[in-house]
């Protein structure tokens, strides 16, 4: 009997998520403890944030002028419509607080490394929903410096 694949979501080892540190930065994500992630109107970040599970892992990336992975989230719920839009199509997840990075990884750090160069979060600079392989997130955390 052939062995069973794994789906690919399963082999995903996460995601990332960007948000502007002015609109809601990982101070404001320890302070609330959870917040439903919500406001992406990017048909592919849609699509991705559709995909997301309870449980999931979850690179918070600071956009705009610091640009770089200042911690960790989990997903505790979703993807569900979002409860303060009209809009049909939108979805949140509730994330809560997972680990804050004494040391950002930031962008032109992850740029510079071969195995990420093909990433999303490089090729795909404005998708604010991104999803990380296995391979991607162990890398990642190399970079960051958790072994």
């Amino acid at each position: 009997m052939a062995k069973r694949q794994e789906s690919p979501e399963k082999l995903r080892g996460g995601w990332l998520f960007k948000e502007e540190p002015d609109h809601y930065s990982y101070d404001d994500l320890e302070r609330d403890q959870t917040t439903l992630w919500d406001g992406v109107e990017n048909n592919l970040a849609r699509k991705n944030l559709r995909k997301v599970q309870p449980g999931d892992r979850v690179l918070y990336y600071h956009t705009g002028k610091v640009r770089a992975i200042v911690g960790e989230m989990t997903v505790l719920e979703g993807p569900m419509a979002d409860p303060k839009s009209a809009d049909p199509k939108a979805v949140v997840v509730k994330v809560k607080a997972a680990r804050r990075w004494a040391q950002p990884l930031t962008l032109q750090t992850i740029k510079e490394d071969k195995l990420l160069k093909s990433w999303d979060l490089v090729r795909v600079g404005r998708l604010s929903v991104v999803p990380v392989s296995q391979e991607q997130w162990r890398r990642v955390m190399e970079l960051a410096g958790f072994g």
